[in-house]
């Protein structure tokens, strides 16, 4: 029998309350599974459980008992839980600052990103999240510099994942790192998943602010909403609100977090992404049905907040093709 070679690194995972424990026993696996692909002698990746309690963080589960721990890596996995139900975690965020002062890779998957914001650590750094939490993270950290379109940031001694399964995009990213870029294709292809994505545009949906307070803007996010094929721009809804240009312009960036053209944008690719999704109308027609005469213009505008052309949208998201 082969002896397995030393392992390349040790990667820690956090549990904490209420994390998704299918993405620290899904990461487990994975890790394991691309020691197999490394070649003879095997070259794997050992991994270790942490919980999170009162007392500190203590390690609960390891895949090579005995031995010190000198962890390269520790993960914050996704939560179960919504961000503005998840409990502030001074023991573990400290824990994971401790960590990081010694040398280790600091990581996050989804709302994880919240617990690791908890140690400072990604203030002034680039780090994303779920698309869906990405304006809860801006508010709670205001400092943390967001790149929420990316499914996976790496800052070097900082990682960050996007979307709640994401964690496979992490640890594939990792595998590239630590085993290589072959044993990485190779455990993605054993899986039958793809190699780590780029961008979580493609899955992004447009969420409107309306509990914001403000009576007169959301009055006319109703309008946008509802004539937004045939509003002729954003211009009149100033007057419709009673106010002037300027305070218009500044009391809906306040409340809606886009100027009037983003937000009549954000509505018009919103209703074409739903007609590629779910007919076969044709590319132009739909640009014409959501309000724009020129179909150069809409495709450049929908590639640019989609990350995708509209043809290549539809065939990756459409049912009906």
């Amino acid at each position: 029998m082969t002896q397995a070679a030393e392992p390349v690194a040790e990667i820690g995972l956090l549990i904490y309350p209420d994390c998704q424990l299918a993405a620290v026993y899904g990461l487990t696996d994975l890790f394991r599974i691309a020691g197999e692909w490394t070649g003879e002698p095997p070259r794997g990746i050992r991994v270790s459980h942490w919980q999170a309690g009162g007392e500190g963080v203590e390690p609960v589960w390891d895949s090579h008992p005995g031995e010190p721990h000198r962890l390269s890596h520790v993960i914050a996995p996704p939560s179960l839980i919504m961000p503005d139900r998840m409990a502030q975690m001074p023991t573990a965020a400290r824990w994971m600052k401790e960590q990081h002062r010694s040398g280790t890779t600091l990581c996050s998957v989804c709302a994880g990103a919240f617990v690791l914001a908890e140690t400072g650590l990604i203030d002034g750094r680039r780090a994303t999240t779920h698309w869906a939490f990405a304006q809860q993270l801006a508010q709670r950290f205001p400092k943390v510099h967001l790149a929420d379109e990316s499914i996976v940031v790496d800052e070097g001694d900082i990682m960050t994942a996007g979307g709640i399964l994401a964690w496979a995009d992490l640890g594939l990213t990792l595998v590239g790192r630590l085993l290589g870029p072959a044993t990485m294709l190779a455990t993605a292809r054993f899986l039958l998943i793809e190699p780590p994505r780029q961008s979580q545009r493609p899955f992004a949906q447009f969420i409107p602010r309306l509990d914001h307070g403000d009576d007169a803007i959301r009055q006319c996010q109703h309008r946008i909403h509802a004539e937004a094929a045939s509003l002729q721009g954003v211009t009149g809804l100033a007057a419709t609100a009673g106010m002037t240009a300027r305070t218009f312009l500044r009391r809906f960036s306040a409340a809606t977090g886009l100027t009037p053209v983003e937000y009549l944008q954000q509505v018009r690719i919103a209703k074409a992404r739903e007609a590629l999704e779910r007919t076969l109308t044709p590319v132009d027609r739909i640009a014409w049905d959501v309000g724009y005469s020129d179909p150069a213009a809409f495709r450049k505008l929908f590639q640019k907040l989609t990350g995708l052309p509209p043809a290549a949208y539809r065939q990756q998201f459409g049912i009906a093709s």
